[in-house]
């Protein structure tokens, strides 16, 4: 008898899971705190790569609903100096090695893959607890609890599984990011439409840089980020846009203005978001019944990879909990063993640190064309 998997958490590694699970007539139930799947935002573009993320979707049997969502042409990459010199301009080639998709598209996508049910929405983690061989009870803030054989952490960052395997817990990597949106960019933000270009545009300098990209609909959707403590951050009131976004833009002045543009043009108010990082290699002695996938088991500073990994992550549990129907542990020994093998190669990437004197658009621009030769 297969045994019914718990998963805590309905973001894309969780979903993956559970497709997979499903694929493979093992029962699952997602348990989300999130009221509904419109609760919320769903963040903007991921680049899924041809040697993670779409190999996890093969898995799901989804590759055609995949491609469904495709943004054509997004895969198209430039890399601009501060002064707005174009130091790379690659068109979108079209192999697919690494297609655009929006988040809540991909997200809708696995949703809709389930049976209805699946997902148990409004239900948030309040605590977890072992109960011995195996078995834990999942106790949740509006109440109820459910006892579970096989518990799955696709919590993300702030986990209330992890503590099952692991004392970790992330800290601030001394960065973040403020997101903004230019609506209609093309009638009433053409300069910075023009830098953007088709694709992602990245403008990398140690410890300030800003990194774009051109959704649906004509949207362009920045990242900037800085290397500030949180108390620098907290400085700011992030509720009055004009004067956030002037305060931010100072830190780019002699940056070329279709550049800052995408600061102070900004459609929405500029939302601060913090960086955080699990200790690199984390690992964790098997516990039985219980593991955590994404970044719940691996959160990292951005790179272009988590959601790809937790993805990867989903379907290879999946695979292996199909490999092994009487035998849960053997699964969850070999799932790990991958992952944490995989976790060890990401973390020894050799790209620019962000607040490295390397990090600049020539030297951005000459690792991408080692990575690629």
């Amino acid at each position: 008898m297969r045994t019914p998997v718990t998963i805590i958490g309905a973001g894309l590694g969780g979903l993956t899971l559970a497709r997979v699970l499903h694929v493979h007539d093992i029962p699952v139930t997602v348990y989300e705190a999130e009221s509904s799947p419109s609760a919320r935002a769903q963040g903007g573009l991921l680049d899924i790569h041809d040697h993670n993320g779409q190999l996890a979707l093969k898995a799901a049997g989804l590759t055609d609903e995949f491609h469904a969502v495709v943004l054509e042409g997004r895969q198209a990459l430039r890399i601009l100096d501060r002064d707005g010199t174009v130091v790379l301009d690659q068109a979108d080639d079209g192999t697919g090695g690494r297609p655009e998709v929006q988040r809540g598209d991909l997200r809708q996508v696995l949703l809709d893959s389930l049976p209805a049910g699946t997902v148990r929405w409004g239900h948030k983690v309040s605590g977890v607890r072992a109960l011995g061989e195996g078995r834990h009870e999942v106790t949740f803030a509006g109440g109820g609890t459910v006892v579970t054989g096989l518990l799955v952490g696709a919590d993300g960052a702030w986990s209330r599984v992890r503590p099952l395997l692991s004392t970790a817990a992330p800290e601030y990597i001394g960065k973040s990011v403020v997101e903004t949106y230019l609506f209609d960019a093309g009638t009433r933000h053409p300069d910075a439409a023009r830098a953007v270009g088709d694709g992602m545009l990245i403008v990398p300098s140690p410890g300030r840089e800003i990194f774009a990209h051109r959704e649906k609909n004509d949207t362009l959707h920045a990242y900037v980020g800085l290397a500030e403590p949180r108390d620098w951050f907290a400085a700011i009131d992030f509720s009055d846009t004009a004067t956030a976004t002037a305060r931010i833009a100072r830190e780019f002045d002699g940056w070329a203005p279709e550049l800052t543009a995408l600061i102070t043009g900004t459609d929405t108010a500029p939302v601060l978001r913090p960086l955080y990082a699990l200790p690199s290699g984390l690992r964790w002695d098997r516990v039985p019944g219980v593991t955590l996938l994404g970044d719940a088991a691996h959160l990292s500073a951005p790179n272009g990879e988590g959601a790809n990994l937790a993805m990867l992550d989903g379907a290879e549990l999946g695979q292996a909990l199909a490999a092994y129907p009487g035998d849960v542990e053997t699964a969850l020994t070999e799932y790990e063993r991958a992952m944490f093998a995989r976790d060890a190669e990401a973390h020894a990437d050799d790209m620019p640190r962000f607040d490295s004197p390397d990090n600049t658009a020539r030297g951005l621009a000459d690792w991408f064309a080692e990575k690629e030769g």
